[in-house]
């Protein structure tokens, strides 16, 4: 089942607030909403209070448990620009565009939690002799079936 949560009209950059939604993209809620404590950007505390949101939504409404939710998309959309003027030099006047942006993000359940920690581990020899293996294997090319 999948959640939603937004999060309209944000006063930030879209630009800026999808550096910090890449990061979470994928991860499980509680550990997303752990690693935005840490990221020391203005979007982190908004995309947190959008994924709590989010995971309220899906603890009242659908009785999930948000141990189970994963970050399917977390998305972040232009929303209208508010357009002020600066006072420049000889009387004249520059633009000024104080962007918005809408946050968008869409949990589930249906993904199962991988975790760094639950990977099977290769040591880099294991690579290594992969490698040395497929390159002492001859392949067999046009001339030599000739």
């Amino acid at each position: 089942m999948q959640v939603i949560a937004t999060h309209r009209y944000a006063r930030i950059s879209a630009f800026k607030a999808r550096e910090v939604t890449r990061e979470i993209q994928g991860l499980p809620a509680v550990d997303a909403l752990q690693q935005l404590g840490f990221i020391p950007k203005k979007a982190a505390p908004l995309i947190a209070k959008t994924l709590k949101s989010a995971i309220a939504n899906a603890e009242h409404n659908n009785n999930l448990r948000p141990e189970l939710l994963v970050i399917k998309e977390a998305v972040i959309g232009e929303a209208p620009t508010i357009k002020r003027v600066r006072p420049k030099a000889r009387g004249s006047a520059g633009p000024v565009r104080k962007r918005n942006s809408h946050i968008r993000i869409v949990l589930t359940d249906e993904v199962p939690i991988v975790r760094r920690s639950d990977k099977p581990k290769t040591s880099g020899k294991a690579k290594a002799k992969k490698a040395a293996a497929a390159a002492a294997t001859p392949e067999a090319t046009p001339e030599s079936n000739a």
